[in-house]
């Protein structure tokens, strides 16, 4: 359906709006924190109407830029990078699972990189913590055949996670977490299709832990990528057997 012209000016009204507020974001007039002017003065500054100002504020409220308070006003969050990022989650979720080992392409390039920034970076309760969720999973793989494969998977979740937020990167940490939670179903039938694949990424993760206890950031992005490939590989070669697909 082509939008009529009302349609259309209103849609450019808004545009106004979010570059207008974007704008005041990035001279310093707002910043995290801010109440936005009252409704009258803003629309008036921005030389729109106070129906076009609303739809620019919920259009930024719903991208996580603003956020509302009732009877309290209109006010700039924290601009947090996982906040702000949210929108890639959506993407991801609409997804085929025939297209998972895209976004697993994906996840490996930038987690190669953020195991190689951390290497430096980690601090020794981290590394602590990284030997503690291994030990967790040597417990899952002691209940063979009977194991936990959620809580295995939950397992490497955080592992990942862990070393994405020590990369000194929030948005490639943002990024990664949104990834790491939208390969969920891709990870879990690797783990029930193939049982092998939990001992298998158990000695590939304990590879990646040696690299950044020795604190060597090429080994340790070299070990991610050898690790995430193989997840990324079966996914890609058993997409039509994935019983959720279609």
């Amino acid at each position: 359906m082509i939008p009529d012209d009302r349609t259309a000016a209103t849609r450019s009204q808004t545009d106004v709006v979010i570059q207008g507020i974007k704008d005041m974001l990035t001279r310093g007039e707002l910043h995290p924190g801010s109440r936005l002017p009252v409704e009258k003065d803003l629309a008036a500054q921005l030389g729109v109407s106070r129906g076009s100002l609303r739809e620019g504020v919920r259009a930024l409220a719903t991208l996580g830029v603003l956020e509302t308070r009732q009877g309290d006003g209109t006010y700039v969050t924290s601009l947090d990078p996982r906040r702000l990022l949210s929108p890639l989650g959506f993407l991801a979720d609409l997804q085929q699972p025939a297209h998972a080992a895209d976004l697993l392409a994906v996840r490996r390039v930038l987690e190669a990189e953020s195991a190689a920034l951390a290497a430096p970076r980690l601090a020794d309760d981290d590394l602590a913590e990284l030997d503690r969720i291994l030990g967790v999973v040597d417990g899952i793989l002691a209940d063979d055949p009977d194991m936990d494969l959620e809580a295995f998977i939950d397992a490497d979740t955080e592992f990942h996670r862990i070393i994405a937020r020590a990369s000194g990167n929030p948005a490639l940490a943002a990024v990664i977490d949104t990834l790491v939670g939208r390969t969920f179903r891709a990870r879990l039938w690797r783990a029930i299709s193939h049982r092998g694949s939990v001992r298998e990424t158990q000695a590939e993760h304990r590879a990646i832990l040696a690299e950044l206890v020795a604190r060597d950031p090429e080994r340790a992005r070299l070990r991610m990528s050898v690790h995430l490939l193989g997840v990324e590989e079966f996914s890609a070669a058993h997409a039509d057997e994935d019983p959720h697909a279609g």
